[in-house]
């Protein structure tokens, strides 16, 4: 009778473990199927407009199957420590750097530079300067390497983009050239190369059509990987055509995954 006793005491002992370990099981498949979170900046309207228009379109497509879910702002005001310690990404879609209210700054510094979380930009994130009564923001232009917007190819042209670091993950999959359409190619006072690691850089000699608004080496994909926070900037970002080339999409599909550490 007592090992009978006994027997049903570690059955139901048996029993109770076999149910915390599947419930801790599925506490935990549950976490890593909830979907993560990018924060969208964006300028609506002007110039950008179908650009940025295009990308939500594009970002709410692809959350669908990269599990991921965006929440779109068009200023800097509501930006906290707090507020971005939600969100996994933070998605600069061709919104500038300056405008930003002190506490914002101070809390994307923090995000960027303690790594809580990853970094995508494109093309108006380098308008870096004294524009609309703002002054330069220095640390962002140190994070781009230290730049300053120079001029830009107001009529747009055409251009093909080399890839020189085929091996990062933001390039997995990409062919070794291909054609931006209709953007405006920024030039700096200087070039970043120094102070950040180049993916990618625009052949200016194929400019369609040709334009004397030339670096020389001319970047126009690159990370800085002096941030704890994976960071990528794109140069490009001007035209909604670009949703229509497969290796820019793959490139921002890659630099999503890489941001966010997936």
């Amino acid at each position: 009778m007592r090992m009978k006793k006994l027997f049903g005491f570690l059955w139901v002992v048996l029993v109770i473990i076999c149910s915390c370990q599947g419930a801790s099981k599925n506490a935990e498949q549950q976490e890593e199927n909830k979907p993560f979170k990018l924060l969208v900046l964006t300028e609506r309207g002007g110039q950008h407009g179908g650009f940025t228009d295009a990308g939500l379109k594009w970002l709410a497509e692809e959350g669908k199957t990269m599990n991921f879910e965006i929440t779109e702002i068009n200023n800097a005001r509501p930006i906290t420590e707090e507020y971005l310690s939600q969100f996994q990404v933070i998605v600069q879609l061709d919104y500038p750097p300056y405008t930003w209210p002190e506490e914002a700054e101070k809390a994307f510094i923090r995000y960027i530079e303690e790594g809580r979380g990853g970094w995508v930009g494109f093309h108006h994130a380098t308008l870096l300067g004294e524009f609309d009564g703002y002054p330069l923001w220095q640390w962002f232009s140190d994070f781009m390497g230290g730049i300053r917007f120079r001029n830009y190819i107001a009529p747009l042209a055409d251009g093909t983009l080399i890839v020189e670091d085929k091996d990062h993950p933001v390039m997995k999959g990409v062919n070794a050239s291909f054609v931006i359409p209709d953007d405006e190619w920024y030039t700096f006072d200087k070039n970043p190369r120094p102070h950040v690691h180049v993916l990618a850089s625009v052949d200016e000699s194929t400019y369609t059509p040709d334009s004397d608004i030339k670096m020389g080496d001319h970047p126009a994909v690159w990370v800085n990987p002096h941030k704890k926070a994976r960071n990528v900037y794109f140069l490009i970002g001007h035209s909604k055509k670009l949703y229509d080339v497969e290796d820019f999409t793959k490139m921002f599909r890659n630099a999503i995954e890489w941001a966010a550490g997936k």
